[in-house]
């Protein structure tokens, strides 16, 4: 007899153990235990995995975030920091289209009410004069910046981009449980998150009916070049570099978007006009999408102590020549203590009520909610009324934290009342998230973001929630070990498929951006740092394959080539060397610098080399073991520079790349040359020279002799056809000099190609009988020189 389908209020086996807590609301789940209908096609679907499927699923979406390098920085109690794998949840939350459109009707709302009350603070500052805000809570904030005040934006509007902390309390009512409009953080993770768990339930997202985010991100590019004071000015991204814990972002952003990622040090003020240090000369910029709190965007007028800014960026704004996305002095609007005040500004500016409540909220400021706080203690969460800079993740921690003890109570509020915040305790909602095997429900907030556009603001279908680690609600803070969850707004209609391509118009090739002097001085490094690692392989390698074949490690040969490691800060009795860590660390800090530059695949080559090479180092010793270990960590950066080679686009940034390359190579080999093939060195030198050159097959092919002084001479410095020769990386130089901006000037070759035809010139009327060690010598000195012409030419 067949077995009968269960009906849709029955629960599957897969959620035989889910529980939810008592008088919390459930995402899954109704208050009568069923499944709410958002959810039955997923759970149908999940129901159908075997645990096996499951956890290849789940490894498919952590390979990709891996392969894409997403990561978070996590801070420890010390001070100090580490990068930490994204923590993916990779059970998405689910909610209904029409459950949606009105949390987007409240967000929309909050954002024109925040817009109102930036222009307020700034501007005639009605609300304090009025009585809505108190002066204390304005004037001893140290986020509301005073050298703001009068700085109207060009572009009409104060804010751009602002996301919202919300969360469902157990009655199902969404509340607002924070503001962000200092720098919002999440909004490229949101991305990642979609791909990843779009990958986990390929089969399943392609016909569920969730809303894109592709859309949302297009309309705001759209904008944020809208915005742009003309068509020769620029669109940048400033971020305070890749020390900041949401770095990865930022440079996925930039990447996403197609916008320049900058630095402080990138920017300067001409004139009143903000421009970029570019290796074409300075650029003009309208447009900066600031991820750096504000007050550290100006050293001259902010912050004095800042390092991550821009002298004169206050002036360029009071000037009009510049738009902020958001205005600097927008992190005022963060101030905890602002949202107990924000239902009657609502109703002072709007006539209306929020439609998305906050949580309740009193400020500790005033005697009457004092009184309030110190009569409910046991309901109250207290936090900081004027501090703003949170980890990036730790809203919901604050809403959900310890209860105040009523014994503590008394003292914080004689002690530092006025700055404190006293805060409702509200117990959000739970999702299901997959823990051992089973789901499992977990506490869970939303961060939502929401973007200005010509046609008004636009909310992003979707965001990322975060998932507690384990049911008590403050390890739903990815600092303290929550999880990150896609959020999928499901239609009960297909939905449109956006992408990042204009919905219509005629097919049009952009022209490349422009290349910042500092990324092209980490790329030109990055070049020079893989290619000393290399060099400094081929040299160790050698020297522990004649160790074994001698046994003595004070052997002429050996001894002869001692001062080639001393120069790099190389021990060649190591088996890996920690020099050689170094410097493979210093290609990946270069690297690092320019991550919205660099394609993911290479970022993860070289990071995988640098792991293998610090794993080997603590078990590798001297002689045969150490031969091996550096072959296959040579095939692996072999692997990485083909990578780069092969698909990385031929713009100005891979010119840099590769000058590095050429210049470490040229002079690293003449140094090798002057060492190994001088007339003094010992037997076998010249066999070693060949080898360190990566030439013994190239040898044999183009000379029917044994190694003399004139055919290593011949093949590593004058032979322009050998990729290992000196000759071959001067024409190199050469081409590449001859394409960057400025190469020629009025018709006129400029120093630094003057001085890369001369140095060619030279070496390719030499004969290998001629260039003895001496002349050697001096053409390393003359490489050295051209990297130096170059920095100074490009790249200060």
């Amino acid at each position: 007899m067949e077995k009968k389908a269960p009906g849709p209020d029955a629960l599957p086996p897969v959620l035989a153990g889910y529980q939810p807590l008592p008088g919390i609301s459930d995402e899954l789940l109704d208050p009568q235990g069923q499944i709410r209908p958002v959810w039955r096609g997923f759970v149908r679907h999940f129901a159908g995995l075997t645990p096996e499927d499951i956890g290849r699923r789940f490894a498919r979406g952590d390979q990709y975030l891996r392969d894409a390098g997403v990561f978070f920085r996590q801070y420890g109690v010390g001070g100090g920091s580490t990068e930490r794998a994204w923590p993916l949840s990779h059970i998405p939350v689910l909610i209904e289209e029409a459950e949606w459109d009105k949390i987007a009707q409240g967000l929309m709302q909050r954002a024109d009410l925040l817009e109102q009350v930036m222009a307020d603070l700034y501007g005639p500052n009605r609300l304090v004069a009025d009585g809505h805000l108190p002066a204390a809570l304005v004037a001893g904030n140290p986020e509301w910046l005073r050298p703001m005040v009068g700085v109207e934006p060009r572009g009409g509007h104060y804010l751009h981009f602002l996301a919202f902390e919300i969360g469902r309390g157990p009655d199902g009512t969404w509340w607002v449980l924070g503001d962000r409009a200092q720098a919002p953080s999440g909004a490229g993770f949101a991305l990642e998150n979609r791909v990843a768990v779009g990958r986990v339930f390929s089969d399943l997202y392609a016909d569920a009916h969730v809303h894109r985010l592709a859309g949302f991100f297009r309309l705001f590019r759209d904008a944020l070049q809208g915005l742009r004071a003309d068509s020769d000015s620029r669109v940048g991204i400033l971020t305070p570099g890749p020390l900041n814990e949401t770095y990865f972002e930022h440079a996925y952003i930039a990447r996403y978007l197609g916008f320049m990622l900058l630095q402080g040090e990138d920017l300067t003020v001409a004139d009143g006009q903000l421009m970029v240090r570019t290796v074409a000369g300075l650029k003009p910029i309208s447009v900066l999408w600031r991820r750096l709190d504000g007050a550290y965007a100006d050293p001259l007028e902010l912050e004095a102590q800042s390092r991550l800014g821009t002298p004169g960026m206050v002036s360029a704004l009071r000037k009009g020549s510049a738009t902020m996305v958001n205005a600097i002095g927008s992190g005022v609007l963060e101030t905890r203590a602002l949202l107990a005040f924000m239902p009657r500004i609502a109703r002072a500016l709007r006539d209306e009520p929020l439609i998305l409540p906050n949580i309740a909220t009193w400020w500790c400021g005033q005697a009457k909610e004092r009184a309030h706080v110190q009569a409910n203690p046991e309901r109250m969460v207290i936090s900081p009324a004027l501090s703003t800079r949170q980890p990036f993740d730790d809203d919901a921690a604050a809403v959900q934290g310890n209860r105040v003890k009523p014994d503590e109570l008394a003292r914080w509020l004689a002690k530092d009342g006025a700055n404190l915040v006293g805060q409702e305790a509200v117990t959000l909602s739970t999702t299901p998230a997959y823990v051992d095997g089973a789901l499992t429900p977990r506490p869970m907030s939303l961060r939502v973001f929401v973007a200005r556009t010509p046609s008004g603001w636009q909310v992003m279908p979707g965001g990322f929630a975060r998932i507690g680690s384990t049911p008590d609600p403050k390890a739903i803070a990815m600092q303290r070990g929550g999880t990150a969850a896609d959020v999928w707004i499901v239609s009960p209609k297909p939905v449109e498929t956006a992408s990042m391509l204009p919905a219509e118009g005629p097919y049009v090739r952009t022209q490349l951006s422009v290349l910042p002097s500092r990324a092209a001085d980490n790329l030109y490094w990055l070049g020079r740092y893989v290619e000393r690692t290399e060099g400094i392989m081929r040299l160790a390698r050698s020297h522990h394959i004649r160790l074994v074949e001698t046994g003595d490690a004070t052997a002429p040969l050996l001894t002869a080539i001692a001062p080639l490691f001393k120069g790099q800060g190389i021990d060649p009795a190591e088996g890996i060397p920690k020099g050689l860590i170094a410097t493979l660390g210093s290609a990946i800090g270069s690297a690092a610098q320019v991550r919205d530059r660099f394609s993911p695949d290479g970022w993860s080559a070289l990071t995988d080399l640098d792991k293998t090479a610090r794993r080997m180092a603590e078990t590798v010793t001297a002689g045969d073991d150490a031969a091996r270990a550096i072959s296959a960590l040579l095939r692996k950066l072999t692997g990485f520079s083909g990578l780069v080679h092969e698909n990385m686009y031929r713009f100005t940034g891979w010119r840099f790349l590769e000058l590095g390359r050429y210049i470490e190579r040229a002079a690293g080999m003449a140094g090798v040359l002057a060492t190994l093939a001088d007339a003094e060195a010992p037997d076998g030198a010249l066999d070693l020279a060949v080898e360190v050159g990566d030439s013994v097959m190239s040898h044999r092919r183009r000379f029917a002799v044994s190694s003399t002084r004139e055919t290593v001479i011949d093949l590593l410095a004058l032979d322009g056809s050998n990729p290992r020769a000196v000759m071959f990386q001067l024409d190199g130089i050469r081409a590449q000099v001859a394409l960057l901006p400025g190469a020629t000037q009025a018709g006129q070759l400029s120093d630094l190609s003057r001085a890369v035809l001369r140095a060619h010139t030279a070496l390719a009327t030499e004969r290998p009988e001629t260039l003895d060690s001496a002349a050697i010598w001096e053409l390393r000195s003359t490489v050295w020189g051209l990297s130096d012409l170059l920095t100074e030419t490009y790249l200060r």
